[in-house]
């Protein structure tokens, strides 16, 4: 990730201030809520769904209720990069484009294998806590433009809980003519995918486990996610899926299964993207993933039905299943190595040269 220290887009914040204090002078009063008794709040951006109290923090830790308003953070960046839309992952969304990716502090979820944990666990784990960059929506949309950039996107800590600062960047972007995206764990209530609908072109999300226990140690519920994979497709969004395949954690057959079997209940044509776990932050006690491992995620989602299954993290090293390649005729499409595009016949219109079929995905 480019160090935001490097890209002169505005003032960081300094000073020997704890890292709350800092945040806390950038907030906005928060959209996604509602009131509650004797001066609590409903907080409602994921599916934690906090009764805040005057003076408290969500789970997340940087929404917090003062004096009766639930305040949500604005107006600065902590990651900042623009890299291939590959990278998000999104294979079926303007294919060999980069994506301006922003990200904020915080998150709802305290996954022990977070490769972006240094901001996704601020103000949870003394060891982490990225500076603030102050920068305005539209610093953002100019930035993504200069660039070369077709999309802009918001991840690298969970977006949900900074979706307000995420909608008004994405508000300047719309007009500019860039596409967006949300890079996202899934932990969503339909409020808060209602509010990011109108302005939201493509939805990744991350289906972890199939196991209630798996998610309960990641700080999630698993029903949670599913119930958002199946609202946001049904709701419009372009929808793509990533499980990152941890051995002894949910690499067995059943759970990659019933993963598979559930996203083609809800749409054979949903990516589902089976990448490769590295040890990072605290599980390290894990092996990594290994390439027969992902050749067998692979296998068992195209025996679920799916019609495009990804693997990831392994690029050159797993044949066709880093390509996109027609389920009528078999013609390879876009062929990959890893984020970079070798070929694309797929034109704007989505249609295979060959046979005509309509892939689904956002190509124009």
């Amino acid at each position: 990730m480019t160090r935001i220290s490097d890209i002169a887009i505005g003032h960081a914040a300094g000073g020997g201030d704890d890292l709350a204090t800092v945040l806390d002078q950038r907030v906005r009063a928060a959209s996604l809520v509602s009131a509650g008794a004797g001066g609590s709040v409903r907080c409602v951006a994921c599916g934690h769904r906090c009764l805040i109290r005057p003076g408290r923090r969500g789970i997340c830790k940087v929404r917090y209720n003062r004096d009766g308003t639930l305040y949500a953070p604005w107006g600065y960046v902590a990651a900042l990069q623009c890299d291939p839309t590959e990278k998000k992952p999104f294979f079926h969304v303007l294919p060999g484009s980069d994506t301006l990716t922003f990200g904020m502090l915080g998150c709802d979820f305290h996954c022990g294998y977070c490769q972006n944990w240094l901001s996704s666990q601020a103000l949870r784990d003394p060891s982490a806590g990225g500076r603030p960059l102050d920068i305005t929506p539209d610093a953002l949309v100019r930035m993504a433009l200069d660039r070369g950039a077709r999309l802009v996107g918001s991840s690298y800590n969970e977006p949900l809980i900074t979706a307000e600062w995420a909608i008004d960047v994405f508000r300047e972007a719309r007009p500019a003519g860039l596409r967006t995206l949300f890079i996202s764990n899934g932990n969503a209530t339909p409020e808060v995918l209602e509010f990011i609908r109108p302005w939201t072109d493509g939805y990744k999300i991350d289906l972890k486990a199939m196991s209630d226990r798996c998610y309960r140690q990641l700080g999630g519920v698993r029903q949670h996610v599913l119930e958002a994979i199946a609202m946001a497709h049904a709701s419009g969004f372009w929808v793509e899926v990533v499980t990152l395949v941890v051995p002894g954690f949910n690499d067995d057959d059943d759970q990659l299964r019933r993963a598979a079997y559930f996203l083609s209940s809800v749409s054979r044509d949903i990516p589902w993207h089976v990448t490769a776990f590295h040890r990072d932050y605290r599980m390290m006690d894990h092996a990594d993933t290994t390439i027969e491992m992902l050749l067998r995620a692979c296998a068992i989602g195209r025996e679920a039905g799916l019609r495009f299954v990804y693997a990831g993290n392994a690029p050159g090293r797993v044949g066709h299943w880093e390509h996109t390649v027609c389920p009528d005729c078999d013609t390879v499409l876009i062929e990959r190595s890893g984020y970079h595009i070798r070929s694309n016949r797929l034109g704007s219109d989505g249609c295979c040269p060959t046979c005509q079929r309509r892939i689904p995905g956002i190509w124009a």
